[in-house]
């Protein structure tokens, strides 16, 4: 039988042919290849193979969630990657590993905390994706997504909470970087790992000399 890291890229790719940037196989291959990483610089015994599976996995439902079809691309992901490698004959304690850790990675009050190293790594590395430059670029990728999805201007999009639902603050930034800052701050919050919030220090740090940067471009002209 092929091995389960591989073999969950190849059940993964046509879930992703028609997701948006911010959540496509790059998404996840950046994810896999973080969680590793994070990996590589753990103290105890990580499952390799199980961790990247899940990496690959973890956002196979948002093309679906972001069409409408489903609520909830964790719960709904982590199901579908059960039944995936069920389906391959995956021994079973590899697939219970797998699940966890995909249905862990959500943020809403609903997803259980990670509780494997498997689990908590790919979290981190998945939250990190929100913080830093690559956060900054996936965060413009999101707002205009959303605003494509509804035919509305950039500027009149609200992202959504950890809930789910949207935010319906105010904001006068444009492309809401009050958002951003809070949204990266909740995630760098929550890291599990020691290496994971090491980078998060390290990552936060570029995203608020950004946020500064952003803040004095965008200050309003003095009135002739």
């Amino acid at each position: 039988m092929q091995s389960l890291g591989p073999l969950a890229r190849e059940l993964s790719a046509p879930y992703y042919e028609d997701a948006l940037p911010s959540h496509d196989r790059f998404h996840a291959e950046r994810v896999r290849d973080l969680s590793l990483h994070l990996a590589d610089e753990c103290d105890g015994a990580v499952d390799r193979a199980v961790l990247s599976a899940a990496a690959w996995l973890h956002d196979i439902g948002r093309p679906r969630e972001a069409a409408g079809e489903i609520d909830d691309h964790v719960n709904w992901g982590a199901a579908e990657a059960t039944s995936l490698l069920a389906g391959e004959s995956v021994e079973s304690d590899r697939i219970e590993a797998v699940e966890h850790a995909v249905r862990a990675h959500g943020v809403r009050s609903s997803s259980p905390a990670p509780a494997t190293p498997e689990a908590k790594l790919l979290f981190d590395a998945d939250k990190l994706e929100a913080i830093g430059a690559v956060g900054i670029v996936r965060m413009a990728s999101i707002l205009g997504e959303r605003s494509a999805l509804a035919e509305e201007a950039v500027g009149a999009i609200r992202l959504p909470d950890d809930d789910g639902t949207d935010n319906d603050g105010t904001d006068d930034g444009g492309l809401h970087m009050s958002h951003l800052r809070e949204r990266a701050k909740r995630r760098r919050e929550r890291l599990y790992t020691a290496p994971g919030r090491r980078l998060g220090r390290s990552r936060w740090q570029f995203l608020e000399d950004f946020l500064d940067q952003f803040a004095r471009e965008t200050a309003a002209a003095p009135q002739e």
